[in-house]
């Protein structure tokens, strides 16, 4: 496949690849774009803060950054009373609700499950919030395991009219947070510094070599969307976060400015589909084979540095 085969699915009109994706002039900021995207919302509490204290905390660093994300919540972590509060505030502050399944399930695999009913399942606590849009994230990026399931999939989403939200920058935070909350329970006076830096230099890191992934796949940087969850790390850490990539020469952008572009209608032909939305279409471009991990990203890629930094 070449590299219009490779665009055509995603460019508007006839204008090419300079108008369709909004190609900068002469004078314009050409620094790389940035969207916050924040799964799952488990708002459950655990070592150092509740639930409600890590929610506040993501909304003062956002408030803060001045900045809309968007959250794509799950629904067996959002169907309560006390949930349903936080997500209102999130939605109060403006930032974007999508859907992540209610049960989070993996749908990517031999046997996909009911992916229909779970959507459907937390569509309905979800569809009345102004800010609700009709994107869709699949629970571990995991679109399909075999190009019927996939396509299957595709047609689950558009029979609802939702939209895929693709991650551009998928990275393993996950993991990180995980590490914490398990030296926080062994040494609950330890000190969180530490993976603070491992997962700033992490998230640099995933995003320098996704932003070069997608230059040369599709000759342009896009508007970005980064991957975290709403765990402990994103809560003590997030103003940290947004300071990095500012300093490294990131422009944060709107989450609803990232999902408008054209390259986020991408439908990349691979089996199994899975990974960032990068990782797909350089997997479906087919010169850079060499250059992608399957996974993409995953806690034990992660194991080994932070073993040897004690964390």
């Amino acid at each position: 496949m070449n590299r219009r085969q490779l665009l055509s699915g995603f460019l508007l009109g006839t204008g090419g690849l300079l108008s369709a994706c909004g190609h900068l002039s002469a004078g314009t900021d050409t620094r790389p774009q940035l969207a916050i995207t924040i799964d799952d919302f488990n708002m459950g509490d655990g070592p150092l803060m509740t639930g409600a204290q890590k929610h506040e905390a993501i909304l003062r660093a956002l408030k803060a950054a001045g900045i809309q994300a968007a959250g794509f919540v799950t629904g067996k972590y959002i169907d309560n009373d006390p949930a349903r509060r936080h997500l209102e505030a999130w939605v109060a502050d403006g930032h974007l609700v999508g859907n992540h399944t209610y049960r989070h399930a993996y749908h990517g695999g031999a046997e996909p499950g009911d992916l229909a009913a779970d959507i459907d399942d937390v569509a309905v606590l979800i569809k009345d919030y102004a800010t609700w849009r009709p994107l869709f994230r699949f629970p571990y990026l995991a679109e399909g395991s075999t190009t019927v399931s996939r396509d299957a999939h595709r047609a689950v989403l558009a029979a609802r009219g939702l939209k895929n939200a693709y991650v551009t920058i998928d990275a393993s935070d996950w993991y990180v947070s995980d590490r914490l909350i398990a030296r926080l329970r062994r040494d609950p006076g330890a000190d969180v510094t530490p993976y603070g830096d491992f997962l700033v230099a992490h998230l640099l890191s995933r995003a320098r070599f996704y932003d070069a992934l997608a230059r040369d796949v599709l000759g342009f940087s896009p508007p970005h969307t980064l991957l975290i969850h709403h765990n402990l790390t994103t809560a003590l850490f997030l103003p940290r976060i947004l300071s990095a990539f500012s300093d490294a020469g990131w422009a944060a952008i709107d989450a609803d400015t990232a999902f408008a572009h054209p390259v986020y209608a991408s439908q990349p032909d691979i089996a199994p589909c899975a990974n960032s939305l990068i990782w797909q279409l350089s997997s479906a471009d087919g010169r850079f084979a060499h250059r992608l991990r399957t996974p993409g990203e995953d806690g034990p890629y992660e194991q080994s540095a932070m073993d040897a930094l004690g964390l």
